[in-house]
């Protein structure tokens, strides 16, 4: 869009904005870096064709990745980059007369520190723009099984990264980055608060070699659309409810 562009759809009421959060991190060794910014991308034009009179702010591609930096290619932020990127964001679509700010992260890692960041987010806008994050990685992962179940998958293969959810969504989003020849196996099973632990402190390798938690065996675009679906709607009834479904307040 121009800037005209953008000044029309202000005058003609369109007053929120979608702020989406992505990381440039490995996938295993069968998706692109780049996955968390194309699915936080895809979810934004989603949310905004639901809702409708909102616009998709431009990805905040690179996020907080520093499990994942011993893998060639991962680019991490520190928490405190990561937050002053997002607080000039607010600021500046706040200054140009946006009212609802509504950020959501492709890359689940990034939600503890959007969660600690929210509320300085919203001290740094004027009093009636409204800020909203969604943060709840539970009820997220939660999503994608019951969504994968429901396509026919297994579950078991939901593991939260680089998995059949995330794979078969990356079939609907961009299949050329999907490499089927080299998908392979990596934690099956939940982390335990050990592991989770164990992975924070020392990285992701420590839980799983090939950096993949869950297994993409079995993907296909019918659970990505199943996966795409079930999270936007998560997502929008979040928004939509405030302090429901983990949109944090």
């Amino acid at each position: 869009m121009s800037y005209e562009e953008v000044a029309l759809a202000l005058a003609e009421g369109c007053t929120t904005v979608v702020i989406p959060l992505g990381a440039v991190e490995q996938h295993g060794p069968h998706l692109s870096l780049g996955m968390d910014a194309d699915h936080a991308d895809a979810l934004a034009e989603r949310i905004a064709r639901s809702c409708g009179k909102t616009l998709v702010a431009p990805t905040i591609k690179v996020g907080c990745s520093s499990h994942h930096l011993p893998f060639p290619g991962t680019i991490s932020l520190r928490a405190q980059t990561l937050e002053a990127i997002c607080i000039d964001y607010c600021t500046s679509l706040a200054g140009h007369g946006f009212k609802r700010i509504l950020i959501h992260s492709g890359h689940i890692g990034n939600f503890p520190i959007l969660k600690d960041m929210l509320g300085r987010l919203r001290e740094a806008v004027p009093p009636d723009v409204e800020i909203l994050a969604f943060t709840d990685s539970t009820t997220w992962i939660d999503t994608w099984r019951r969504a994968v179940s429901e396509a026919g998958g297994d579950v078991s293969a939901v593991g939260g990264h680089a998995d059949i959810a995330e794979t078969s969504l990356m079939m609907v989003i961009r299949p050329a980055s999907v490499r089927p020849d080299r998908f392979e196996v990596g934690h099956l099973g939940g982390l335990s608060e050990a592991d989770l632990e164990l992975m924070w402190k020392n990285g992701i390798r420590s839980v799983s070699h090939n950096g993949v938690i869950g297994s993409p065996f079995g993907s296909s675009r019918e659970i990505g659309d199943a996966c795409l679906a079930a999270v936007t709607e998560l997502l929008i009834e979040s928004f939509d409810g405030g302090t429901k479904a983990g949109s944090a307040r």
